[in-house]
């Protein structure tokens, strides 16, 4: 793997390489066929152009290459969200908040990245512009994760150093435990959402992939405008749990020992973990009837489009999208407050520890062709695939919408061994604890890669 922005920022500080070159590496690896169906428009020219200025040297990301999430405007460029309905939408006449962060930041935009058509999926899929394939495997086109998918394997194959993305159910932390990255989901109210095409207004969270946890950190302090407090504590002062309940059901072979060993590896180094029940983490699927904040939120601005472009849609994403027509007003107001009574009962089970230890995802990648549409190959096989589709959708966004539905934070980090398909391992908590997750990730990175970090 490419080394992270910061190792590469102290070279090109220390003159050992030049902005120019590294982005002229982030081109050719985006036109690989690693890259493949990962960018859904380009500006590769530009980016070399811009990594040439001097002014951006001194800056934080000092010239690297950044992607972009396509539901994110960027000034002069339609906002299409993978689908198609949306390719021919008016220019944006600006930069979204998030992008223009990046950019004053010292980051050079090489592109959009594809993604779940209008972020509705944790798998990944697209069947207007094609799927990435996961590089953790390229024997076997994989998912990537979604449905920052492109954002995801711009990282994971070097690309990028940073991809943005958005998380409204796990959509930066399914593709990050997919793809072997790191991906950090803050306490949404932290970072703008303004000039990004909604998925969910109650649950959208702007955030991104990196290769790292302290580029994870830069990140987020250019995507929030805030400096993290890091804490010199070692891993033994803090007080972790495992949530037993409903966390670690069906597990895969891979996952559930790629997750115990962790764990072990972990309290070799300090770690004083705790296992708990939670058991108020089974109350979420009564909050989620009628597809929950998403169906109904992301129905009412799709209504008038589905009445003028509903064939172009991906008929999975429409037969979502529309579950939200059938909620009533009350039953929308009722969803607010049964969500704020489940929050401050998560939040007392969770008194006096500083962290919750979960797998990011409780399966590994299964191949695109699990998934895919059959594409005409018959009515029996697209029926096969759409419940397996279904079925894997709802097993990949399980772990991670409770921290969603928590308004909390969260961080998935590698834990798999070498030769292992991908696994993460997923640090959360609730709303405003972002600094002290981003602390004890950065010293479980180190131990789980077999550097100190216990101290």
């Amino acid at each position: 793997m490419r080394p992270d922005l910061i190792a590469t920022r102290e070279r090109l500080l220390a003159r050992q390489t030049q902005a120019t070159a590294e982005m002229a590496e982030s081109i050719r690896i985006a036109r690989s066929a690693a890259g493949a169906h990962t960018w859904l428009r380009t500006s590769f020219d530009e980016a070399q152009a811009a990594a040439d200025d001097p002014a951006l040297a001194a800056r934080p990301l000092a010239g690297l290459a950044v992607s972009v999430k396509d539901l994110f405007d960027i000034a002069g460029q339609p906002t299409p969200a993978g689908s198609r309905v949306l390719a021919e939408a008016p220019a944006a006449a600006s930069d979204s908040a998030a992008v223009a962060r990046l950019k004053a930041a010292g980051g050079v935009v090489m592109g959009r990245t594809n993604m779940s058509e209008f972020a509705f999926s944790g798998v990944g899929t697209n069947p207007h512009y094609g799927t990435p394939g996961n590089p953790a495997d390229p024997a076997t086109p994989r998912i990537p994760g979604g449905s920052s998918s492109g954002a995801a394997v711009s990282v994971a194959t070097g690309a990028a150093f940073i991809g943005l993305g958005s998380d409204t159910g796990g959509s930066i932390r399914i593709p990050a435990a997919l793809c072997g990255i790191v991906g950090f989901k803050n306490t949404a109210r932290l970072t703008p959402a303004e000039g990004a095409l909604p998925l969910s207004t109650t649950l959208d969270t702007v955030s991104a992939m990196t290769r790292s946890v302290r580029d994870a950190i830069l990140a987020h302090e250019i995507l929030s405008g805030r400096t993290v407090a890091r804490s010199a504590l070692p891993l033994s002062g803090y007080r972790l749990a495992v949530a037993r309940t409903t966390m670690l059901d069906g597990l895969d072979v891979t996952v559930a020992a790629a997750f115990e060993r962790a764990l072990a590896t972990l309290r070799r180094a300090g770690a004083a973990i705790e296992e708990i029940g939670l058991e108020t983490i089974r109350d979420l699927g009564s909050l989620q009837t009628l597809g929950g904040f998403t169906a109904a939120e992301s129905y009412a601005w799709h209504r008038e489009l589905l009445e003028r472009h509903g064939d172009g849609y991906d008929p999975r994403v429409r037969f979502r999208i529309e579950r939200g027509a059938a909620m009533k007003a009350w039953e929308y107001l009722d969803l607010f407050r049964a969500r704020r009574e489940w929050i401050a009962r998560v939040e007392q089970a969770l008194q006096g520890f500083d962290a919750v230890l979960s797998p990011t995802v409780p399966i590994v990648a299964p191949p695109i062709a699990d998934v895919a549409p059959a594409n005409g190959a018959g009515a029996a096989q697209d029926e096969a695939r759409d419940k397996e589709f279904f079925r894997v959708n709802a097993l990949l966004l399980r772990n991670t919408s409770v921290v969603n539905m928590l308004d909390g934070c969260a961080l998935s980090i590698p834990c798999h061994a070498r030769g292992e398909l991908p696994v993460g391992l997923m640090i959360w908590h609730g709303p405003l604890r972002d600094d002290t997750v981003l602390n004890i990730g950065l010293r479980a990175q180190d131990v789980l890669a077999g550097r100190s970090g216990a101290a």
